[in-house]
């Protein structure tokens, strides 16, 4: 994928949460969306850097993953994630 898909994976998770305001959560998928220039189902090869993007996000103190509404170590999520800007 390369580092310029990463910073754009960064970004996209950030616009959006910005966007969306300061109690809103995003999923990964969104971001995944956001930068695919496809018409097809080709953003889910997208997921997992997302996933890291939003892992990177979390060591730099702007995003916090969360499950069922709460905090969660991203190393020990495992399924379905939400992104929030950290509070």
């Amino acid at each position: 994928m390369g580092r310029h898909m990463d910073q754009r994976l960064e970004r996209a998770i950030l616009e959006l949460l910005e966007r969306r305001g300061p109690t809103a959560t995003i999923c990964p998928s969104d971001a995944a969306r956001a930068v695919y220039d496809g018409d097809d189902d080709g953003w889910r090869d997208l997921m997992e850097p997302a996933r890291r993007a939003a892992r990177r996000l979390v060591t730099s103190g702007e995003v916090e993953i969360t499950q069922s509404g709460r905090p969660v170590d991203p190393a020990e999520a495992r399924g379905p994630i939400r992104i929030r800007t950290a509070r």
